[in-house]
C-alpha cells in the first residue's frame, strides 16, 4: 500500500508500515526527528492528492479543538485575545476537515475529543472511535479519538491493567496529561505510542491483498 502519515515528525509509524513492507511515507511542516529519506516537509494539503491508498494523520494541530482548551475561546491565555483564539479554531477544523475529506480511500485522523464549537466546524464530522495506549501495551493514559473513514475500528492487541489512582505509577501512566509547560509540551502531548501504531500497521495495512485484488 502506499501511505501516508501525516502530522508526523517521530518516525514512529513511519517504521512501522516500512517494516511490514509498504511504501510509507510521513509529512509534517517540521523536519523529521531522525535522518529518513521518507520525510516531506511540507503542508500535509499539498500533497494529499499524490494517489496515497491508506492516510493516517497521527497529531493535527488541536490546541483550539479539543474539550480541554475550549475554556480559551471565552477567557484567552494572557497576551491572546479571543478573536485570535476563534481563528485558531476555524484555522484548526479547516485542516481537520481537509484530512477527514481527502481524495484517499481510507482515512484515519487521531484527535482528542472535540468541543461542540469544532464538531460543528468540521465538514462531513463522524463519531470517533476512542481508544487508550494501555489497550495496545504502551502504559501510558490519553484518551484518543480516531476519526475513520473506509477503515474498521481498531482492535486492542495488548490490554494493560491500569495502576490504582495515587500510586506513582499511577502519576507516571499520566505522564501525557502532567506534561509541564515549555517549548517540548506539545511534543510530549502528540508523542505517537510504538504499540498503538503496530497496531495501525498491522490492521489497515492488512488491507494490502484488498489493494492488490
Amino acid at each position: 500500500m502506499k501511505i501516508l502519515i501525516g502530522c508526523a515528525t517521530s518516525c514512529v509509524a513511519l517504521h512501522a508500515f516500512l517494516e511490514r513492507g509498504h511504501d510509507a511515507w510521513q509529512c509534517d511542516m517540521l523536519p523529521a526527528d531522525e535522518p529518513t529519506n521518507r520525510h516531506i516537509q511540507d503542508d500535509i494539503r499539498n500533497v494529499l492528492g499524490w494517489g496515497w491508498d491508506l492516510l493516517i494523520v497521527s497529531n493535527p494541530p488541536c490546541t483550539r479543538l479539543c474539550n480541554s482548551g475550549v475554556r480559551w475561546l471565552k477567557t484567552p491565555p494572557p497576551g491572546r485575545t479571543r478573536e485570535e483564539m476563534w481563528v485558531e479554531l476555524d484555522e484548526g477544523a479547516a485542516l481537520f476537515s481537509d484530512c477527514l475529506n481527502a481524495p484517499i480511500p481510507r482515512v484515519a485522523v487521531e484527535n482528542p475529543v472535540m468541543h461542540g464549537h469544532a464538531r460543528e466546524r468540521v465538514r462531513n464530522w463522524i463519531k470517533p472511535q476512542i481508544v487508550q495506549p494501555w489497550w495496545f501495551g504502551d502504559p501510558f493514559f490519553k484518551a484518543t479519538g480516531l476519526y475513520l473513514r473506509g477503515l474498521p475500528p481498531l482492535h486492542p492487541t495488548d490490554r494493560l491493567t491500569p495502576p490504582e489512582p495515587g500510586t506513582s505509577e499511577h502519576k507516571a501512566w499520566s505522564m501525557v496529561h502532567r506534561a509541564p509547560p515549555g517549548a517540548d509540551r506539545w511534543k510530549i502531548r502528540s508523542k505517537t505510542f510504538p504499540g498503538m501504531a503496530a497496531a495501525w500497521a498491522d490492521q489497515w495495512g492488512g488491507q494490502i491483498d484488498e489493494v492488490a485484488a
